[in-house]
């Protein structure tokens, strides 16, 4: 659905409404404005905005007529959205559709350009609210009834759309999630793994330091070993030589010593 040529389509039904105009000025007013309106769809490979203005203008002064006059308002709201003003002209509308003292169809006209507005804006939920405001007071519409499905479809696709990226983000940070898990995994493995290295290298290397010492160590001991060996030896070796002496003088004192006598000369 092409909704600028849905809505050109509506605003040429909309200025059609019959016109109440209270004083012979303001319906003058009126009536140029509409002739401005519709004639900037003369050429239909272009859209005059020129003569959009010019109608705009011509409203405004039918407003400084009948401030009140609902029909110059609401054409005003028209000028406004043709050229491109679509929040200027969604708050006209709005106003226009709240309005309780005038017959329940130009309201449903004011709540059905007011969805355009919004659904040309892009806000769907606005659009949908507005099309059903508008069927509340003209249920039997069939333009508000396409608008009104048409933009429920759109916002369930958006919807749709929306759950997917949804599900799809989700997805992506859960696999990311996963990966650094994976990630910081790996190097607390290799952070252990190299401690475990680094220690095995330092006791290899203490291993290496401390065999040469070992080496170094083992002659001393054994030097030191076969020293005192010798030591015992010897002294035992001295006293059974003294004790051998001691026994020959014992020997020797035990035997009858001969008398000399000493000879005279």
């Amino acid at each position: 659905m092409k909704i600028k040529g849905l809505f050109v389509a509506i605003l040429l039904l909309a200025i059609a409404l019959p016109q109440m105009a209270g004083a012979q000025t303001e319906r003058k007013y009126i009536r140029q404005g509409n002739r401005q309106f519709n004639s900037a769809f003369a050429d239909s490979t272009k859209v005059d905005s020129t003569r959009f203005a010019a109608a705009e203008a011509s409203y405004r002064k039918a407003l400084e007529q009948d401030p009140n006059s609902w029909d110059a308002s609401f054409n005003l709201a028209n000028a406004m959205a043709s050229q491109g003003r679509m929040e200027e002209a969604a708050r006209q509308y709005q106003a226009l559709g709240a309005k309780t003292d005038v017959d329940k169809t130009k309201r449903a006209a004011a709540y059905h350009n007011l969805g355009n507005c919004l659904l040309q804006s892009e806000n769907l939920q606005g659009a949908i609210d507005a099309y059903k405001n508008a069927l509340r007071n003209n249920p039997n519409d069939l333009e508000t009834k396409y608008n009104l499905a048409w933009a429920q479809d759109k916002m369930k696709q958006q919807q749709n759309e929306n759950q997917q990226n949804q599900n799809q983000n989700k997805q992506d940070q859960d696999q990311q999630n996963q990966k650094q898990n994976q990630d910081q995994q790996q190097d607390q493995q290799q952070n252990q793994d190299q401690q475990q290295k680094d220690k095995q290298d330092q006791q290899n290397q203490d291993n290496q330091q401390q065999q040469p010492q070992q080496a170094q160590q083992q002659p001393e001991q054994n030097d030191e070993q076969m020293s005192r060996e010798d030591a015992m030896r010897i002294l035992e070796a001295l006293e059974n030589d003294e004790k051998d002496v001691q026994e020959k003088v014992q020997k020797q004192k035990a035997q009858p010593q001969r008398r000399r006598t000493q000879k005279d000369w």
